[in-house]
């Protein structure tokens, strides 16, 4: 199954899919640089701006394609690819490819168990469940932001700290992410009815300490002795380092 995952036709597919997504970047890109031009922006720090994006986009980069590594041998490397150069993250593409295998009846996302059906409905839910947010964007994002910073308007001028709903939403977001994750990965080691036992897989959780332990330290520089080019590199640096650990545990 994986030879076909990897045939010419997907890599043609997928990539013209990204060609057409890069191709609208640099148009995109055309056009902020004469807009910036039209209004009387110095071209100098025109060209800083772009040398800088593009230095500072390298490193993170990397946790991308430690992404599609991982998920080629499973799913190939066109698919993963695309998923994760158009939109998507690998957090979320690896937890749904997973969820998908295991829903379909071929247990954990393997080459070994991989089946046509199997990969047909693990790309669409991978596609269809990630979509909503830009959907949704589009429709009411505009409405949104427009409440969430009047109500951070209303904060300042009652002289009280803080974004406004907004942050705290993003907030609230990210610690039920976290936990959710922890959560999980406490349940595969500790097992058992009636009686609790600690006898099944630690490395996860060892990982995520690891992990928080390494963004720690980032944010310690980062705030500490203002290296704020650092937030840049926290995400991939503490991707890298978390899975360097679990290949040594």
């Amino acid at each position: 199954m994986l030879k076909e995952l990897n045939s010419p036709v997907i890599y043609l597919i997928c990539g013209t899919i990204i060609l057409f997504v890069a191709i609208v970047c640099v148009i995109a890109l055309v056009r902020a640089w004469r807009a910036g031009v039209r209004i009387g922006m110095d071209k100098g720090k025109l060209k800083r701006t772009v040398t800088s994006s593009l230095t500072f986009s390298i490193l993170p980069s990397i946790g991308i394609l430690l992404g599609v590594i991982a998920l080629s041998g499973s799913l190939g490397t066109p698919w993963p690819w695309l998923r994760l150069s158009v939109i998507g993250a690998l957090h979320y593409e690896t937890q749904v490819a997973e969820a998908a295998s295991e829903a379909v009846g071929i247990g954990s996302l393997s080459a070994e168990h991989m089946t046509p059906k199997a990969f047909a409905t693990i790309a669409l839910l991978m596609s269809v469940c990630i979509m909503w947010g830009m959907v949704l964007s589009i429709l009411f994002n505009k409405s949104y932001l427009a409440k969430i910073q009047k109500k951070g308007a209303c904060k300042r001028t009652n002289g009280r700290k803080g974004g406004g709903f907004g942050d705290l939403a993003m907030t609230a977001m990210f610690i039920g992410l976290v936990s959710a994750y922890i959560g999980s990965y406490i349940g595969k080691f500790v097992s058992g009815k009636g009686v609790l036992t600690f006898s099944g897989d630690l490395t996860p959780l060892l990982v995520s300490i690891v992990s928080a332990a390494v963004m720690a330290v980032f944010t310690w520089f980062i705030e500490r002795k203002q290296m704020v080019f650092l937030e840049s590199f926290s995400i991939a640096g503490s991707m890298m380092i978390g899975m360097l650990a679990a290949i040594l545990m």
